[in-house]
């Protein structure tokens, strides 16, 4: 099963660095290309296409306008120079936030996701189990985490620290996040206390990532530092005494 996909950009280059790395992934099929979002309006009544890349800055029309004026809507991916718009891409409920210059690797990992949406779809796959909200004690290791219109199955061991994002979490896996709209406060019913525990008003961190505290910044061992909140500060001194 294909997918039949639209780029619209108003910047050649972007054209044919997503052709180029499309020609390297089998399901993927051109359906057209437009360098404005008023060309492609006409064109998605009459033209078939499961995934849409879609810059955002462009002349007349915006790239999230654009998407605001459909009723049905491909799959999208966003492919932008600017990343204070991913929060507003989300809310639309894109697929992935493509930040310019992308690299092959990054690409890939989010095709296949739009790729694996299209599945589930199409197979009318029954919606995954919800988040659990009382797991039992110490035997907990998964969580389920809603991002991009699914719910993603984390290992609690591979998630680094959790963010505050406004009304939405950043859950760090390493260098990746999933965005999730939840508060930082309701996760921490869902965490293990033994595990996981709150730095800031803005993160929690899991201790196993931890690598050292130095004055009031508390930094992972994958470098990463991170403020410790004043009124925090004494709790996060004890679980080193």
């Amino acid at each position: 099963m294909n997918l039949r996909f639209l780029i619209i950009d108003d910047e050649p280059l972007a054209h044919k660095v997503i052709l180029e790395y499309a020609r390297d992934v089998p399901f993927l099929e051109p359906a057209g290309q437009y360098y404005s979002a008023t060309e492609a309006l006409a064109a998605l009544n009459t033209r078939e296409a499961e995934l849409i890349f879609l810059d955002i800055q462009m002349p007349k029309l915006k790239g999230l306008d654009f998407l605001r004026t459909l009723n049905q809507r491909p799959l999208v991916i966003v492919t932008s120079a600017y990343e204070e718009y991913a929060l507003e891409s989300f809310e639309l409920d894109v697929c992935d936030y493509l930040l310019k210059p992308f690299r092959f690797e990054r690409f890939l990992k989010a095709v296949n996701k739009a790729y694996e949406l299209h599945q589930l779809t199409h197979a009318a796959a029954p919606a995954p189990p919800p988040v659990s909200r009382e797991p039992a004690p110490n035997e907990q290791k998964q969580l389920f985490i809603k991002a991009d219109k699914r719910f993603v199955q984390v290992n609690l061991a591979d998630i680094f620290y959790l963010e505050s994002y406004g009304n939405y979490v950043k859950v760090w896996q390493g260098e990746e996040f999933l965005l999730t709209p939840r508060t930082l406060a309701s996760f921490e019913g869902d965490l293990p206390e033994s595990d996981f525990f709150r730095i800031h008003k803005s993160y929690i961190v899991q201790r196993q990532h931890i690598d050292y505290v130095e004055g009031n910044t508390l930094h992972l061992k994958n470098g990463k530092p991170l403020p410790i909140g004043k009124s925090y500060r004494q709790e996060v001194k004890q679980l080193f005494l």
